[in-house]
């Protein structure tokens, strides 16, 4: 199915899919551009053992089986942030001493394809405000992560195929787009050049933010991310594709956010949970590349595997504009052109599985928020909505506040001697943050010009606001210097803290102590805005209960407001020093201001002068020593790199599957519990199971640093599993954070402590869990940590896609209640002991099982649930214990 190509002066080769289709797949030219470039990728990479003629079969006639049986994907290469990379390279390290127990070469356990880790997670905002925030906050992310990063230049030199981005370089999604993405990739084979369209995975489920270049690629949990290094197919059922019409173009003063904060609405309002979205029409002329990366990024906020922007005249440009060379925006477009996947504006209408559609001219200036990125307010309804929430029960979704909790009000007195009052609805944090907003110009220059008008009007912001700027990409300094926007902002408290995720993330760092402790001992319910894509409760800020997503430049409205509760029509952001008032829209820059700044300060030289030296600009990193062996030296007093336990006593045999009985719940829980509530990534509570831990292993409470960077020590991150502040399990009512009754005696207490007694009576544990079980990031944590505490089975009414392929992957049965059925209407109440039956080594995927439930008093009842294992290879990977065992077990 070759096909020889002419690009210039040089000649290569791809695979054909017009050629495929004259072999009797009539419509392949009609399907949607991701499907073709899954079906390419099937095509090439066919071996006849993981990628069968049948699973080329099924993409090849995409339409007839879309939404049923597995197809395989082997992407190009692999991303890696540190958060999740770290305990991705901890498990190979650990895979390798596993190897070599079963006698086999530890060398063979390398990754197979190209694998990029970009440190970006481990920064924190610690000092803000200031001109040195910068460099303090970066000294800081060195004290605390010297174990982690002497790790990481270990693994370097230790494992083939692994380049690592040191830190303060940038956020992984945006080095990816602006430098490592190349649309089109080559490689030799048999002394010919082979062409074909660059794929990635990685874990991170923001890696969706590539699909605005027209790349395929999506999030998956680290351990997916490892089994693909070591050359495992990907595993997935036919994905349904969800065309998303665009018309019409943004009105005057409507930001690419929200556009995106719609989009997300509309999509998580639609279903799109493991599907495909495509996007389409002739809005997408209307539309800036950064832009369509900031509607790709928000995936996971929509469900979706992937939000899809096939390559166009946009791509190229942008490809020019990052300073790409010319011969491969040259091959880019030959190949795409030639390939029949480079979409212009007489492009039909691919057909997809379902549509919807959008008239950009309706979209109006949005937040999303409080507790949850699809639930979108209009910026006109913002003050109405808030007084709602306060009062709104929490199970619904509120604050549930009585008439005297929404009128309070604390004098605080700062150090410089400035007294003002903080509130309900005070804007305590206000952060441009995260992969999302902070390398796109058009929302970046708008922020900057929004601070040079307000510092023009008088405008100063409230000392209770923690302000932050921590761009995705140095980059955005750089055009920032060139239009002398860096002064104003500063002179707002918007210094630069760093260049990483930061807030977003829970790196938020902690408030003022004026403000903590006006917020402890009054219990304020106050806010944060940010510029990111999450929002889940207990991810900011421990103590902010109230967060929202908007625009760079809004956001830094609110900071200036310094509340929530207000109406810009008619009140005004604040007053200047002859105290007039000052209105929004006599500070926010006009679509015309924000174009001609991008065009007088964004250019390719920019992209080529800060990519260029990307591996070795951070002197400091460089100066970290290199470690030597195959085998990792494990530190056992480390607090931060732990060999796990996966793989102790694992042996070439396997177990048969067999039944789980008498098991006891852990935890019941409702609808939409995140992967940040089941595996936090924020700070670490002193008093819970993972401090008390690391304070008897002698680290100082200031010391913890955030789960997220503890994630290659399973001893704390087994402690922190479920430990989410604002968790809320219904064996024990009344209650938040990680907490549940120990069945035996009835006692409240710690979930780690009463799962470590389960363990100590041989007794298996399972979860109950309502509808969108696992929502948000792809937490191999979630996963792990679950496992770890012995559970054996998760039974929800329905799971977020990467959580459910994450379960299995560590030997974890995910199990489904019936349409319509779930713990409450089934009269479970966490008190039972479970027994799920029908479980042998014939378990096929998708099958009924029965579970039974015996109450206290002795009666009993049965209830059906479907197995989740979704593919014959998840009823293997289960079979063996998990992916990596499956893996083990195939090498050794």
């Amino acid at each position: 199915m070759s096909t020889v190509l002419d690009v210039g002066s040089h000649s290569v080769k791809y695979y054909s899919l017009a050629k495929l289709e004259k072999h009797g797949y009539e419509q392949i030219s009609s399907f949607p551009f991701s499907i073709k470039i899954l079906l390419e990728a099937a095509a090439r990479q066919w071996d006849g053992k993981t990628i069968t003629n049948e699973h080329v079969e099924k993409l090849a006639r995409w339409n007839e089986h879309a939404g049923k049986g597995e197809v395989p994907f082997k992407p190009s290469r692999i991303l890696l942030q540190d958060f999740t990379g770290v305990p991705a390279i901890v498990d190979l390290a650990a895979m390798r001493n596993a190897m070599q127990d079963l006698g086999g070469n530890p060398d063979h356990i390398n990754p197979l394809v190209p694998v990029d880790l970009i440190i970006d997670h481990s920064i924190m905002v610690d000092r803000f405000g200031t001109e040195d925030a910068l460099a303090f906050n970066a000294d800081m992310e060195f004290k605390r992560n010297a174990e982690r990063y002497k790790f990481l230049r270990w693994a370097t030199s230790a494992f083939q195929n692994l380049k690592i981005v040191p830190p303060a370089t940038g956020i992984c999604h945006q080095v990816n787009l602006e430098y490592l993405a190349k649309l089109a990739l080559t490689k030799d084979v048999d002394g010919e050049t082979l062409v074909y369209p660059d794929s990635l995975v990685g874990c991170d489920s923001h890696t969706t933010m590539i699909n605005g270049l027209g790349v395929v690629g999506w999030g998956v949990g680290g351990i997916e991310a490892e089994a693909g290094m070591l050359g495992q197919p990907l595993y997935f059922i036919t994905p349904e594709v969800v065309g998303f019409k665009l018309t019409g173009k943004l009105c005057e003063g409507v930001t690419a956010t929200d556009m995106t904060l719609t989009i997300t609405e509309m999509l998580r309002k639609k279903g799109v949970v493991g599907k495909i979205v495509e996007f389409y029409g002739t809005g997408l002329a209307s539309i800036s590349l950064p832009d369509r990366a900031t509607v790709g990024n928000m995936s996971p906020e929509y469900g979706a595997t992937m939000g899809y922007f096939p390559v166009d005249e946009e791509s190229l440009n942008y490809l020019r504009r990052t300073g790409r060379p010319e011969e491969l925006v040259q091959l880019v477009e030959a190949y795409f052109k030639a390939q029949g996947i480079f979409r212009t504006d007489d492009t039909p209408d691919p057909m997809f599985t379902d549509t919807l559609e959008l008239d950009l001219s309706t979209v109006v200036p949005s937040v999303a928020g409080p507790k949850r990125p699809q639930d979108r307010i209009a910026l006109s309804d913002m003050k109405g909505k808030w007084n709602q929430l306060l009062t709104k029960p929490i199970a619904e979704g509120g604050f549930g506040l009585s008439e005297d909790d929404i009128q309070k009000e604390v004098e605080v007195t700062f150090q410089s001697g400035e007294t003002v009052k903080i509130g309900t609805g005070s804007v305590v944090i206000s952060a441009i943050t995260s992969c999302t907003n902070t390398s796109n110009p058009s929302v970046m220059l708008a922020a900057g010009l929004v601070a040079k008008k307000a510092v023009e009007k008088g405008l100063r912001k409230p000392p209770y606001v923690k302000s932050s700027l921590t761009p995705g990409s140095k980059v955005v300094t750089d055009y920032y210097e060139k239009l002398g926007l860096l002064e104003p902002l500063a002179k707002l408290g918007y210094n630069l803290a760093g260049y990483g995720c930061c807030t977003c993330i829970g790196n938020s760092g902690p408030l003022q102590d004026e403000v903590r402790v006006a917020i402890d001992e009054n219990n304020l319910t106050v806010a944060s805005v940010l510029s990111g894509n999450r929002n889940f409760e207990g991810r900011i800020h421990a103590q902010v209960k109230a967060n929202f997503l908007m625009s760079p430049p809004l956001l830094l409205i609110y900071g200036l407001a310094g509340r929530i509760d207000i109406d810009f029509e008619n009140e005004p952001v604040g007053y200047n020093n002859q105290n007039e008032p000052v209105y929004l829209k006599d500070i926010w820059p006009t679509a015309d201001e924000v174009q001609e700044a991008i065009r007088q300060a964004v250019d390719p030289e920019m992209f080529v002068k800060e990519y260029d030296n990307i591996y070795t600009v951070n002197e400091r990193w460089n100066e970290l020593p290199v470690g030597q062996g195959t085998l990792y030296e494990w530190d056992e007093k480390s607090t931060y790199i732990h060999r796990p336990p996966f793989f102790t006593g694992l042996t070439k045999t396997v177990e048969p599957i067999q039944e789980i009985v008498g098991a006891k719940s852990l935890a019941l829980l409702g609808d939409s519990v995140t992967t940040d509530h089941i595996s936090p990534a924020g700070s670490i509570a002193k008093s819970g199971p993972a401090g008390i831990f690391l304070q008897k292993a002698g680290v100082d409470i200031r010391n913890f640093n955030s789960y997220g960077s503890r994630r290659g020590n399973d001893l704390v991150m087994t402690r922190g599993t479920f430990a989410n502040i604002r968790i809320r399990n219904q064996m024990v009512s009344g209650t938040e954070g990680g907490y549940t009754k120990y069945l035996p005696t009835g006692e409240t207490m710690p979930i780690y402590d009463a799962a470590m007694k389960y363990k100590d009576d041989g007794t298996p544990l399972i979860v109950i869990a309502g509808k969108e079980y696992g929502t948000g990031s792809s937490r191999d944590w979630a996963a792990k940590g679950t496992l770890l505490l012995g559970v054996k089975a998760v039974i929800a009414e329905s799971f977020e896609r990467i959580h459910r392929s994450n379960l299995v992957g560590m030997g974890v049965l995910p199990l489904q209640f019936k349409e319509a059925e779930g713990w409450k209407s089934l009269g479970v109440d966490g008190s039972e002991t479970f027994d799920v039956l029908g479980m042998d080594d014939q378990l096929q995927p998708g099958q009924m099982l029965t579970v039974k439930a015996t109450r206290t008093d002795g009666s009993s009842f049965d209830f059906e649930v479907i197995t989740r294992l979704d593919s014959t290879v998840d009823v293997e990977y289960y079979r063996n214990g998990g992916i990596l065992q499956t893996v083990l077990r195939q090498m050794a």
